[in-house]
């Protein structure tokens, strides 16, 4: 679980921990790990990565996998839209590494699991799949468009994944907007149903919960932006995080 040290991610690692799960959570720093493990003392363990570093999600993927293949991994964390664009040690535009090339790094690296879920936004439908400039070099900057993108290139990875790995079960979940530090005070939904889908999905044998290539919101199957379904869109965003990363997604499970 990506993102654990608070929100949603924390909510879902301890609603899921309380249900009986050996759950592994993430901070972006020691510190930030050894807080959540304070809050959640009965998790399985910690793994310590900041996803604005390519060598620092790498280190993060092997020390996932020192922990052996999960069942279940949650990519949870997420860096919401900023005024000004803000470029890495990377080079990379700063939402789209977190939020995309983060992931995909991780899912490239990582030991394969039976279900993979990837956190989106009801923002997607409003994202644009402009792979030519997926840094926003070209662009006048747009911080909540630059967000809603990278929103949708998490729906386009997930149903990557469950095209190319129809062993696995890959899906994307809005949770709704939040009462989070990522979502705002006035956010409309409280942080309970913020974890609710993903906790079934991870742990579910519901036929309805037992499906790839979906977009969930509140346990309902709905139609994600239509670019998300263009096998097109897919492979050149692959084919954009392995030029990026230099890792390619091992052969379908």
């Amino acid at each position: 679980m990506t993102g654990s040290a608070d929100g949603i991610g924390r909510r879902t690692a301890a609603d899921l921990i309380r249900a009986g799960h050996r759950v592994v959570v993430h901070g972006r720093s020691d510190r930030r790990a050894d807080e959540t493990l304070s809050a959640l003392p009965d998790a399985a363990g910690a793994v310590v990565g900041d996803l604005t570093s390519l060598d620092r999600t790498r280190a993060l993927a092997e020390a996932a996998n020192r922990h052996g293949a999960f069942d279940v991994v949650i990519h949870n964390a997420g860096l919401g839209g900023h005024p000004e664009r803000v470029v890495t040690g990377d080079g990379l535009e700063r939402i789209f590494q977190v939020n995309v090339v983060a992931p995909y790094l991780l899912t490239a690296l990582m030991h394969p699991p039976a279900r993979l879920v990837y956190l989106t936004s009801g923002l997607e439908e409003r994202g644009v799949a402009d792979l030519s400039d997926v840094h926003w070099e070209r662009r006048a900057w747009n911080g909540m468009q630059a967000y809603s993108d990278s929103k949708l290139y998490d729906v386009v990875l997930a149903f990557a994944l469950a095209r190319r790995w129809p062993g696995a079960l890959s899906n994307a979940v809005d949770p709704g907007w939040i009462k989070t530090k990522l979502g705002g005070p006035n956010a409309t939904d409280e942080l309970p149903e913020g974890a609710e889908t993903q906790v079934w999905l991870a742990t579910s044998d519901d036929p309805a919960a037992r499906v790839t290539g979906r977009y969930f919101k509140r346990r309902r199957d709905l139609r994600a932006n239509p670019a998300a379904y263009d096998e097109t869109v897919q492979e050149g965003l692959l084919a954009a995080c392995a030029a990026i990363t230099g890792a390619h997604l091992p052969s379908g499970r």
